[in-house]
């Protein structure tokens, strides 16, 4: 799993009750494209308090975009669209698998057995 960005410093208790007020776990998209060949990528997850807008940490993908993203032809200009649209509509809310994710039982990891 991709690592998540700003819960430095927030307790399990203070994550859930904002969680609960409305803060969700976001990604954000953006390409760079060489040529004719047109990356696209999602960020890491951004934990986003309900207090804050999910906006401003969506700016730098956004501008990686606008810059580096248009070239690659046919896709560049498509996949720049996309993200756009993505990242100015506030990123592509995760919560739900995030949640899942750290809710699930961790898997067995098997010892290796020397001889």
């Amino acid at each position: 799993m991709p690592a998540i960005k700003n819960l430095e410093g927030l307790s399990g208790e203070e994550i859930n009750f904002e969680l609960s007020n409305g803060g969700k776990f976001v990604i954000y998209t953006y390409c760079i494209s060489i040529i004719v060949m047109t990356f696209k990528r999602s960020s890491d997850i951004y934990f986003i308090k309900s207090s804050e807008s999910s906006l401003k940490n969506g700016l730098v993908f956004t501008l990686i975009s606008a810059l580096f993203g248009w070239w690659g032809i046919p896709w560049g200009p498509i996949y720049t669209i996309g993200a756009f649209i993505t990242n100015f509509s506030g990123g592509k809310d995760v919560t739900q698998e995030v949640i899942a994710s750290l809710n699930a039982a961790p898997a067995e990891i098997p010892v290796p057995v020397t001889a």
